[in-house]
């Protein structure tokens, strides 16, 4: 073999001489994505990961989401994306959320159940809209309401359960529309508040006793998982890393939740999700109508939520401030700060981080028994 011949034969078989559209366009959204989270820093823990994982899972010919028997013949992305599938990374992600939560906002301020409950609208008009277009069945319309919920974990726990087939475009769309809520966010609150609601200065919370901290998430645990069971897996690790946060006796425990094993499921939940949008399936009409949406169903709950957070400014004579309705969607804590620095560009004064921590904290409550709702409605 001469060295012409040894170079044409690596070149025949090297990713270039596979190389199709589909492909370049898959590059084209990673670098947009990489952009966003690198040079806007639009959640960048999440969106990097992601467009990470969508650039390798679309090299030709590297193999990294192939599929195998034995197991270990897999990818190597494939390998770990088991976790997406099992429910294990979610679950997890759930427990790390918990320990870095404080629920002390939604248990000194109830109301908030009420923001972070309208916010949740949205996954049901959404299920309705996709379910009118006909090109879904329920259990799939469900699973794209789901988003609606700003929640990846428990988008990717109702999909794997209701049309596990679609768990890659709507992980993705989850992950990517939570990333992006500083984009997306504030032009609907703007178009929904006048200016004097914006400018709301909302009164300081109470202070919330050590014993009303523990006990919520056990009470919450025991109600919601005894009304909907099949939601137990993920709220209950959502309030056991809660209470490990609020016991004050497991440190060692809560500080590997809140970081360590925060970190790491992070990044392989994120780069496994980014992996399964391979060009050649995500590039397809269904997929492109459930990205839509996606998007449709995340507008919807900002909606919902600021137009109740308008509804209670007027029931309490203008002493809670609309921008925190927005609030309601369960992406911890990204929505709470964009209520926070929303309110600040309009009145330098103000600080509604932690009165917009509450209807927060209740969308998350709130997505998970919509996911069980769905789950008892839909599930086999």
């Amino acid at each position: 073999m001469n060295l012409f011949s040894a170079i044409s034969g690596i070149l025949a078989d090297s990713g270039f001489a596979h190389l199709g559209w589909e492909n370049c366009v898959m590059f084209l959204i990673s670098f947009i994505l990489m952009y966003l989270a690198i040079k806007k820093q639009f959640e960048p823990l999440l969106l990097l990961p992601i467009a990470f994982g969508m650039l390798l899972a679309n090299l030709p010919e590297a193999g990294l989401m192939a599929e195998g028997d034995p197991w270990y013949s897999q990818g190597v992305l494939r390998i770990i994306y088991g976790g997406v599938k099992s429910n294990l990374f979610p679950c997890l992600i759930f427990m790390g959320v918990g320990s870095m939560t404080d629920f002390s906002p939604l248990i000194a301020n109830p109301v908030s159940l009420l923001l972070g409950s309208a916010a949740q609208i949205g996954i049901y008009v959404a299920f309705m809209v996709a379910n009118a277009t006909g090109l879904f069945t329920p259990q799939e319309c469900a699973s794209i309401g789901i988003i609606g919920g700003a929640d990846g974990p428990t988008a990717i726990y109702v999909t794997n359960t209701l049309a596990p087939h679609l768990v890659a475009p709507i992980a993705v769309a989850a992950y990517s529309y939570m990333a992006l809520i500083p984009m997306i966010q504030p032009p609907i609150m703007k178009a929904l508040t006048t200016k004097k609601e914006r400018e709301t200065v909302m009164v300081p919370l109470r202070k919330v006793s050590k014993v009303e901290k523990i006990v919520f998430p056990i009470v919450v645990t025991l109600f919601v998982a005894l009304l909907l069971p099949s939601v137990a897996p993920l709220l209950g690790m959502l309030m056991l890393g809660n209470l490990f946060k609020e016991s004050g006796v497991v440190e060692r425990l809560t500080d590997t939740a809140q970081n360590a094993l925060m970190n790491i499921i992070t990044i392989m939940l994120g780069i496994t999700v980014g992996a399964t949008s391979d060009g050649t399936v995500f590039l397809r009409v269904q997929t492109l109508a459930i990205i839509g949406l996606g998007l449709f169903a995340f507008v919807m709950a900002t909606v919902s939520g600021v137009l109740f957070g308008k509804v209670l400014y007027y029931a309490t004579g203008g002493k809670i401030n609309p921008l925190i309705g927005s609030a309601g969607v369960s992406a911890v804590p990204m929505a709470a700060r964009v209520s926070q620095v929303e309110g600040r560009k309009y009145n330098p004064t103000n600080f509604l981080l932690m009165h917009a921590m509450g209807p927060n904290v209740a969308g998350v409550i709130g997505s998970a028994v919509a996911a069980g709702v769905f789950l008892l409605v839909f599930g086999s």
